[in-house]
């Protein structure tokens, strides 16, 4: 698949096999079937976070892969096909750092253009400890609370 600023993201249909052309619809140039007509719509994914508070201090895991790893940040991940957002958001947090969560109210929503070949809206959520250790596991190489006066060198701001 080419980058972003590509026209055509994909040559042909998911549906029948067609080559894919630029046709107007809603306001934008968009992949459409010459054959069937499907339009294809690219959608962000969706993701989630975790800001759990022990007094004046932070849960943070250590991404252990990828483009970011070394840096620090809020444990999450993305939401699976047929998966409830709340249930992705303990599932991560349990996952990365082995601590069991209550959730809490949504902190905050954003869109995320970081990456612009994988983009996704991040819903990040309050939490508090319930149960288990930190340990971290999955995509975390550490996990750790920090005090908020001495946080570890994080993503860069556009990330974070």
């Amino acid at each position: 698949m080419p980058a972003d600023d590509s026209p055509l993201p994909f040559v042909f249909c998911p549906r029948c096999g067609g080559r894919l052309v630029l046709r107007p619809r809603g306001g934008r140039e968009r992949p459409t079937c010459g054959g069937c007509g499907h339009v294809l719509f690219r959608n962000p994914t969706a993701g989630v976070a975790v800001i759990v508070l022990d007094g004046d201090r932070v849960l943070l895991t250590q991404r252990a892969r990828g483009e970011y790893a070394g840096a620090w940040d809020i444990p999450g991940g993305h939401v699976e096909w047929d998966e409830d957002i709340r249930e992705t958001a303990v599932r991560e947090l349990l996952e990365e750092t082995g601590l069991e969560i209550e959730l809490g109210e949504v902190f905050e929503a954003h869109s995320n253009f970081h990456d612009r070949d994988r983009q996704s809206v991040g819903v990040w959520f309050r939490g508090r400890v319930v149960g288990g250790t930190p340990a971290a596991a999955d995509d975390a190489q550490d996990a750790c609370f920090f005090p908020l006066s001495a946080l570890p060198e994080a993503l860069p701001e556009a990330i974070a």
